[in-house]
């Protein structure tokens, strides 16, 4: 395990305060970011910063969607039971998902796709959620194998 200082203060990119971690990491992924910051021509601590905000950072996290399931009345939790990507999303993620397929992705379109794939897994748990609280409320009957 190697221990990593992580501090990635771009100031003028955002007004977004940035905090120094120190995080441990087993030694194959630490090599392995090493490596694509020589590739990309980087700092090891600005990749590994971009990967974490990357992989955390959904495109729309509205105080709605954070309510907890059991707080929602029954009609909004018989809504999220059919909760699905807008049109436009599904499309886009499709195309991107075809692209990788395809080994065509440019940078940006993985860090889109990264981030069209937490909206999509975040849209899928909410919606289990809310399939579960719709059972136990009654509102719909439990799936059977």
């Amino acid at each position: 395990m190697i221990k990593c200082y992580l501090q990635h203060l771009t100031e003028s990119e955002s007004n977004i305060m940035n905090t120094e971690v120190a995080i441990t990491i087993p030694e194959h992924v630490y090599r392995q970011a090493e490596r694509l910051a020589q590739l990309t021509h980087r700092p090891v601590d600005e990749l590994l910063a971009e990967a974490i905000t990357l992989s955390l950072a959904p495109l729309d996290v509205s105080s709605e969607s954070s309510l907890p399931v059991e707080g929602l009345s029954d009609q909004e939790v018989l809504d999220l039971t059919n909760l699905e990507l807008p049109a436009a999303q599904d499309r886009r993620l499709s195309r991107l998902l075809d692209r990788q397929q395809a080994g065509k992705l440019t940078d940006k379109q993985r860090a889109e796709l990264i981030s069209l794939m937490q909206v999509y897994q975040e849209g899928l748990l909410r919606k289990a959620q809310a399939l579960g609280e719709a059972v136990q409320r009654g509102l719909i009957e439990p799936l059977t194998p």
